[in-house]
């Protein structure tokens, strides 16, 4: 148990780094519980998302601060991500274990691959189109689908929702900061859902630790993000997360 929690907070400490530092790599985490750990995909969850909840937190804190935070949008998504993540939980618990792990490993191999297969936009590049700013019943629909898929596989958020909000003509800087706004409250619902069909005893202590390490992380890698060259770290990242997806589904 002791190994156990160390590996949790090392872990942590270097994922929410990574978080704080890219906007991403937090779907490395259900991995990590799942895969190597050997826990419920309903623990792996659990963990994971209330790790999210508070790299959400503090990174969208970091990013309205800096002015790259589009509230208005970031509630109209929000709202929609909440139902969906709802309906991800429910479709979790009908979905065989085994399958969702299977399912776990194909999102961080998408994953990877389209961080190597992305090419980084202009992030000093004005916004224009916006189109869910213009037609607000889209930015909800595409909260649902976005909050379903990452609730019931355990995929952080901002990996899937900021290209998709640059995709439809929000300027970068402010999809990351609204992508991690918006994992918020994918989180929350997510969290408490899978919290409560775990056995809360054997979860209280590896849940403080990893939220102590991983708020930690965050703040750490944001404080380190302007010194760290983005392209290399985030082709790093994705490069160790196909090779771990790939080895996972293979075996």
């Amino acid at each position: 148990m002791v190994v156990e929690i160390l590996i949790i907070a090392a872990a942590n400490l270097v994922i929410g780094g990574l978080i704080g530092m890219t906007g991403i790599a937090g779907f490395l985490l259900p991995m990590l519980y799942a895969g190597y750990l050997h826990m419920s995909v309903t623990e792996s969850l659990a963990l994971s998302f209330f790790a999210f909840l508070i790299s959400g937190v503090l990174g969208s804190r970091t990013y309205y601060k800096k002015k790259n935070l589009d509230m208005p949008l970031a509630w109209t998504l929000s709202a929609g991500s909440f139902l969906g993540a709802l309906l991800g939980v429910f479709l979790n618990v009908q979905i065989p274990e085994d399958k969702v792990k299977i399912l776990l490993y194909l999102v961080v191999l998408l994953s990877g691959i389209s961080i190597l297969l992305r090419k980084e936009p202009n992030e000093t590049r004005k916004e224009k189109g916006n189109l869910l700013k213009k037609y607000p019943a889209a930015a909800v629909v595409l909260g649902v689908l976005t909050g379903a898929v990452c609730s019931m596989s355990g995929a952080g958020g901002p990996v899937l929702v900021m290209p998709l909000l640059v995709l439809f003509g929000v300027n970068v800087r402010m999809a990351v900061g609204i992508a991690l706004f918006d994992s918020i409250f994918i989180a929350i619902p997510a969290g408490v859902g899978y919290f409560l069909q775990c056995k809360m005893e054997t979860l209280l202590v590896p849940l403080l630790v990893s939220a102590l390490a991983h708020g930690i992380g965050v703040y750490a890698g944001s404080n380190q993000a302007e010194r760290i060259h983005q392209g290399a770290l985030k082709k790093g990242i994705a490069v160790f997360s196909v090779l771990i997806a790939i080895w996972k589904l293979i075996g």
